[in-house]
């Protein structure tokens, strides 16, 4: 990186902290594989659903006890770090909710940071007061919540897109996207991967996906963008970026889907995605997908 770009990220970074708020990460503040060359090893998971009643049913399906069969996987086997991509609570993001979500997840919090997104179906208010003392790398642009966090040999950065509880729609916002463009303009060029809830095209896509496609596509060091909200476990690509939609780990929407998390490692060249189905669908169970990195 040249000392003038290194000067521009410190003064960027000085001026955005300095509008820090919120929560986003629970657990410890230094990831396992922050400084490491091997490949950053992550759980990814969107879609929880978890409501107020641990015995809520949905499609056959109970989500807090899919999240509790997960988080014992993920506590047998720890990753580095995980990632929810939001619709943490079951529809209205009530306090609830999230109280039983916090009951979940403490013995893997204590070990390993668990990053955070809202998405449609969360309460930010809500959340942020269930979650109040958690700490992280969090960052408060037009009321919008962001996470960086950089593992291994990559960074992670989690959008917010939550526009309005319970309706489908998402939004970035022009006070976000132009606080990415600057983000990636001042940083290096270490691979990039982008969180959001919403997916950039298909159903209910992000209101503003072709202005965040428009923004990211010329910058190769965005490689991939993994979002949740359709409850649909795919792989596509656009214009060389990646895209990379989880599965729910609470219910599927079509019998076809399998319900789950998946679990990634990022390297500098490429990324490893194993789909781990602990219902619905599974028959896909433990199969890996290999993405290749624009260059």
């Amino acid at each position: 990186m040249s000392e003038q770009r290194s000067m521009k990220r410190r003064q960027f970074l000085k001026n955005t902290l300095a509008l820090a708020g919120g929560v986003a990460t629970l657990g410890p503040q230094q990831l396992l594989a922050a400084d490491r060359k091997e490949p950053a090893h992550l759980a990814l998971l969107s879609d929880t659903h978890i409501s107020a009643d641990p015995d809520n049913r949905y499609r056959g399906f109970y989500p807090y006890q899919n999240l509790q069969e997960i988080t014992g996987q993920l506590a047998s086997d720890l990753p580095d770090s995980v990632v929810v991509t939001g619709d943490l609570a079951r529809l209205k993001g009530h306090s609830g909710d999230y109280k039983n979500l916090r009951k979940l997840i403490p013995p893997l919090a204590e070990k390993r940071p668990i990053h955070l997104a809202t998405g449609n179906h969360d309460n930010r208010d809500n959340f942020l007061s269930t979650f109040a003392e958690a700490g992280g790398r969090d960052w408060l642009v037009g009321g919008k919540r962001i996470i960086t966090v950089k593992t291994g040999q990559v960074m992670l950065i989690l959008l917010d897109s939550l526009l309005f509880v319970d309706l489908p729609w998402g939004r970035l916002g022009h006070a976000q996207r132009r606080w990415l463009k600057t983000y990636l303009n001042a940083s290096d060029d270490i691979p990039t991967i982008l969180f959001v809830h919403h997916p950039i095209k298909g159903r209910d896509p992000l209101l503003d996906g072709n202005s965040l496609m428009k923004l990211v596509r010329p910058m190769a060091k965005v490689k991939a963008i993994v979002h949740g909200h359709t409850h649909r476990y795919y792989y596509g690509e656009m214009d060389g970026i990646h895209l990379v939609g989880l599965p729910a780990t609470g219910y599927n929407t079509r019998d076809s889907e399998p319900v789950g998390w998946v679990e990634t490692h990022l390297t500098k060249k490429e990324g490893l995605f194993t789909l781990h189905a602990v219902d619905g669908n599974t028959r896909g169970n433990n199969e890996t997908q290999r993405l290749r990195w624009r260059t």
